[in-house]
């Protein structure tokens, strides 16, 4: 018992809230990619995903994005309740965030209105956001990818196991990606300077 309290302790937020938020929650699918991130099968056939390999996922992510300035990482999602999360990524991290559609030649195209070269990428579902994805993956830029049990991890850095549908995970593993990033930045030096509730992240119903 002592030994799990300890472990809860060190997780970024108790195990309880990435429960409630239904974090876990995969679907009825796997790949054969996203099998090491899954802990068992329910009985109704959804599959559960470890959430100490998201927490720690989400740690090696924030390290992994802190090398880069937040003006050079482009934060995308087309899926509706992701919207909001990367929004407020954005404007408490200084990223560049690409709500909604992502339009096709965005990372390709110089003579796109919409052009820009960012240095990394973070996509809510690789396969929602697929034409970013192939677009990072054609111009040589690392994508670091919120993946659930039946996403690929083709062309994807780095994967983020979670539910990457639900408005409440979403919204937690994107506040918590801002606070951790903040804090590998050095823009804080403990959670308590991070003033936002994660409530702020959730998109509405």
């Amino acid at each position: 018992m002592a030994e799990e309290q300890k472990l809860e302790e060190q997780m970024l937020v108790p195990e309880e809230i990435y429960l409630t938020s239904g974090v876990h929650i995969g679907t009825r699918q796997k790949t054969s990619d996203m099998m090491q991130f899954i802990y068992k099968v329910r009985s109704d056939g959804l599959y559960i995903i470890d959430i100490k390999k998201t927490d720690q996922r989400i740690r090696f992510a924030a390290k992994f994005l802190a090398k880069y300035e937040p003006e050079n990482i482009l934060v995308v999602s087309a899926r509706q309740y992701g919207q909001k999360p990367i929004q407020q990524f954005a404007n408490h991290t200084g990223a560049i965030a690409i709500p909604g559609r992502f339009l096709p030649g965005t990372l390709t195209n110089p003579n796109s209105k919409v052009y820009l070269e960012p240095d990394v990428i973070v996509i809510t579902d690789p396969l929602v956001d697929n034409q970013a994805l192939q677009e990072a993956k054609n111009v040589g830029i690392p994508c670091v990818a919120l993946c659930d049990t039946n996403n690929e991890l083709r062309y994807v850095d780095l994967a983020i196991p979670t539910n990457n549908k639900g408005r409440r995970a979403l919204a937690l593993v994107y506040w918590l990606l801002a606070r951790e990033f903040l804090k590998e930045k050095g823009k804080i030096k403990d959670y308590s300077e991070f003033t936002p509730k994660v409530e702020e992240f959730e998109a509405e119903i």
